[in-house]
């Protein structure tokens, strides 16, 4: 069974509004990976207000990441819950748009 498959074990890491946030932190692993994923066809991820996920921001974390997973996974989740991206993310016309929204809130939350 994989890192991811034994966090959802857990409890879901779909939180609401079609978001999942997938995460695990991985033997290992030199640094953080992030993907962010937007599926055509929404899956049940049991998630607590029931509805179907069609946005998944996946995040892998070196073991010892400590407090830098948690950091990073309450700034994803920021990012899912703003209501503006959320709905920018969904209505986004493909793969090269995701990744220009993306690269942005990026480049602006470094600066």
């Amino acid at each position: 069974m994989s890192e991811i498959e034994e966090r959802e074990r857990l409890g879901s890491t779909g939180f609401g509004r079609g978001v999942a946030i997938p995460h695990a932190r991985i033997t290992g692993l030199q640094r953080p990976v992030a993907a962010f994923l937007r599926l055509e066809n929404p899956v049940a991820f049991d998630a607590a207000d029931g509805l179907p996920v069609d946005l998944v921001f996946g995040l892998l974390s070196p073991e010892t990441a400590g407090a830098a997973h948690l950091h990073a996974l309450a700034a994803i989740s920021r990012l899912m819950r703003d209501d503006a991206m959320h709905q920018a993310l969904s209505q986004a016309p493909g793969a090269e748009a995701l990744y220009g929204l993306l690269s942005n809130v990026i480049d602006r939350d470094a600066a």
